[in-house]
């Protein structure tokens, strides 16, 4: 419900009054005298979704467009035919006016968005890079994402130019200080040995959720715009939704810093384009929503501008995420040939060692430095490393050319193969470790 404050220009006090009672609506008059260009206040209650076609009616009686008028929220309200009003009017969405005022509201200070933006990027990686899914559900509940991505489609739909500009330079530029937060923080931890040498971020489940983008991840985008615009339109509490929005956003922003830190161009590609199809969903559902719920600017000469701007934004939004859609089906087909590689690999390599003459050599562990995939993709020579037991430490005679290929027969890969291998056998001081090192062989020079 909410309580309408206007004043009413001179000689204008009887059309308002008789519009309000032909609608049914109480109110109550009193006399303005601080302004001269205004004879009265009236002030009178309306169900939520009846703001809007009342003011309406107002001004086409002389109730000026850009006059004082106060709308805010009533608790309750004792009215003879307060309830008859009521029952014509059964939606729930908000006026036009608190629509801007709360897409506006949304949107943080500058200096706040900048400081919540680089907090929530840099506990979300801590999540990440430690694998807890509890530690990024609290970096999306204070990200200030929301109001950004609400802002520019309520500036669209109803030519609030400023409002347009601004939500959408604060989602540019909260998405690259997410990046940037992500990649500075991940190369602190990573120089200063924070994590363990060696530690491959893009192992950890947590990091590698965001890493595998399909179709399927415009699921959380389209539903975090849906209820976004619910969340604004219908006056109910927009934090859980924010979290919900910044679980779209945020996470994959910060895998791209993590990516830049580690140098890992694919998980770069696969985090982008799924922080990129997320931003595009999330403002296409919005934007379309709030078109289709009937909100248009106030002035009808500005109507046509926001109907082309509107479209405009539409097609350009559908085309890009068309094309990243394309991209989407390409790194996930990439991903699949980079699992079945792997999955590949260690079959045939704990088919060499079941080998007689490597009888007395037990796998450890396989690590993969750079895929065929990775190799094609950014023209990086593949690497397989196995680490073995063996006796003496010493790498058995050939392995790493029988395994190399191994893999070329079955797999058509060329890639280097390095051994390392150690005795476990022997006391943590005594250990052995050699290592053997065979790449595919170079061609004779012509």
């Amino acid at each position: 419900m909410r309580l309408v404050h206007v004043l009413i220009p001179i000689g204008r006090l009887e059309d308002v009054l008789d519009e309000l009672d032909d609608e049914g609506i109480d109110y109550a008059v009193s006399e303005e005298i601080g302004r001269g260009e205004y004879e009265a206040q009236v002030s009178f209650p309306l169900p939520t979704s009846a703001v809007e076609p009342v003011l309406n009616r107002l001004r086409s009686v002389g109730l000026e467009e850009d006059g004082y008028t106060i709308v805010v929220s009533a608790e309750t309200v004792v009215s003879k035919r307060f309830n008859e009003t009521k029952s014509k009017y059964t939606d729930l969405t908000l006026s036009r006016a608190e629509l801007v005022s709360r897409a506006e509201d949304m949107a943080p200070p500058l200096s706040t968005f900048v400081i919540m933006t680089i907090v929530s990027a840099v506990v979300a990686t801590t999540g990440l890079l430690s694998n807890s899914a509890a530690v990024i559900i609290g970096a999306m509940i204070i990200a200030p994402v929301m109001g950004p991505a609400i802002s520019a489609s309520v500036g669209s739909v109803l030519y609030e130019p400023k409002l347009f500009r601004r939500g959408v330079g604060l989602q540019v530029f909260g998405v690259l200080l997410a990046i940037a937060s992500g990649l500075v923080f991940s190369l602190l931890v990573k120089e200063t040995l924070l994590v363990p040498p060696g530690f491959n971020p893009i192992e950890v489940p947590q990091v590698q959720e965001r890493l595998t983008p399909n179709i399927l991840s415009l699921v959380l985008a389209v539903g975090a715009g849906v209820a976004a615009v619910f969340s604004l339109t219908r006056g109910v509490s927009s934090v859980l939704v924010g979290a919900m929005i910044a679980v779209a956003l945020v996470p994959p922003a910060a895998t791209v810093g993590i990516g830049i830190a580690w140098n890992a161009p694919l998980a770069i590609l696969e985090a982008g384009t799924l922080l990129l199809v997320n931003i595009l969903a999330v403002n296409l559902v919005a934007l379309s929503l709030l078109w289709l719920s009937g909100y248009r600017p106030v002035s009808e000469d500005r109507e046509g501008y926001a109907r082309k701007r509107t479209i405009q934004l539409l097609g350009i939004i559908t085309f890009a995420l068309l094309v990243l859609g394309i991209v989407l089906v390409g790194v996930t087909l990439l991903s699949v040939a980079d699992a079945q590689f792997k999955e590949n690999l260690n079959d045939e390599i704990a088919g060499v060692l079941t080998q007689n003459e490597y009888r007395n050599v037990r796998l450890v562990e396989v690590h993969i430095d750079v895929s065929p995939v990775q190799g094609i993709l950014f023209s990086e020579e593949p690497e397989v490393t196995i680490l073995v037991d063996s006796p003496g430490g010493i790498p058995p005679s050939g392995l790493a050319e029988e395994i190399r290929t191994t893999i070329k027969e079955e797999q058509g890969y060329d890639v280097i193969v390095v051994i390392e291998a150690v005795d476990v056998s022997l006391p943590a001081d005594d250990e052995a470790t050699m290592t053997e090192r065979v790449a595919a062989p170079l061609l004779p020079a012509a």
